[in-house]
């Protein structure tokens, strides 16, 4: 296969570039995918479409073969929908809340997939956190689908999830920048079947192609801005969260722009330990839930089919968290 005619489309600056069908988007990737691009021509195409940005198409291609080599999950038993959080890039500076809502959702009984890396390159991760909490990573798809059936929530890294995205996102430490996998990550939904996908966009501006992606893939999922990139929401500050299904968008919740009123108790530091500790206390009603949280928490409710409707899932969280949300209902 030669590279060199996807290379010259994609490969002539951010002005001077062109898009890459869906079609070819994919028969590309799909060599990315199963290692089949020399390194040469893997560095060209990775930069060319880093300078350029994937379009549409190209974002729809691509996740066309990564679908293709995603190992698959059933969906469990029950009316009530599985929620996937993919989680990719730890936290820096504030603490990585998403081992606290899957546990949340695990506690109302909606089945839960995270599915991301072990490595955190200095960042605290899901995975660091779970150890602490007594959530062991899966080794593989089975053991995916035993936690799910039998507890309710399964730790699936990404290397058992989809070899091949994994080792693209290796790349970066080689080449010093990020790739497309980077982005295609938060887009996998492992089941068969309407899971409600958790898509955290990282940047403002991919918040309109990650929408875009999902309304043309008829996907069922909740978009926001991720916290530090992780699928929780600013537990300072609410970000918009949207309710897409059926190519429709939904705004459940605008996203919080006054000032606070008041600072949400939160742990005292970001690392595995603290963290912990402090979702321990949240989940022993303790201290009180950020408003943020118990507003995603409601909309998620919705989503999986927990609650029939979207004013009876923010009633079942207020009743479940009465007096301990912070700032109220």
């Amino acid at each position: 296969m030669s590279y060199a005619q996807y290379i010259k489309e994609i490969g002539r600056g951010a002005e001077g570039a062109r898009d890459l069908s869906r079609d070819d988007a994919q028969q590309i990737y799909a060599a990315m995918l199963d290692g089949g691009v020399p390194d040469l021509e893997m560095g060209a195409i990775i930069l060319g479409l880093r300078v350029k940005g994937e379009s549409l198409d190209e974002m729809l291609g691509f996740l066309d073969a990564t679908d293709e080599r995603t190992h698959r999950l059933d969906m469990p038993r029950g009316r009530v929908r599985p929620v996937v959080l993919p989680t990719y890039n730890g936290s820096r500076k504030e603490a990585n809340l998403t081992p606290l809502l899957a546990l949340l959702l695990q506690r109302f009984g909606v089945p839960v997939v995270v599915h991301g890396l072990l490595e955190g390159y200095g960042r605290v991760t899901t995975a660091h956190i779970f150890r602490e909490l007594g959530v062991m990573p899966v080794a593989s798809i089975t053991q995916a689908q035993i936690a799910l059936d039998e507890k309710g929530l399964a730790f699936l890294p990404l290397n058992a999830l989809c070899p091949g995205i994994h080792n693209l996102l290796g790349l970066r430490r080689r080449m010093g920048v990020r790739n497309s996998a980077h982005s295609l990550v938060k887009l996998i939904n492992p089941f068969h079947g309407e899971a409600v996908l958790v898509a955290p966009a990282t940047h403002p501006e991919f918040l309109n192609l990650m929408r875009d992606v999902l309304q043309a893939r008829g996907d069922r999922a909740v978009l926001l801005r991720g916290t530090e990139g992780e699928p929780f929401a600013n537990p300072k500050r609410r970000p918009r969260l949207e309710f897409i299904r059926d190519g429709g968008v939904d705004i459940l919740f605008e996203a919080e722009h006054e000032s606070l009123r008041a600072l949400p108790n939160l742990p005292e530091a970001n690392d595995a330990a603290s963290t912990a500790k402090w979702i321990r206390r949240i989940l022993d009603k303790q201290v009180p839930l950020p408003k943020p949280l118990a507003n995603q928490l409601a909309c998620l409710l919705y989503a999986s089919g927990y609650a029939e409707d979207f004013n009876q899932a923010k009633a079942i969280v207020a009743v479940e968290a009465t007096g301990l949300i912070m700032g109220g209902n």
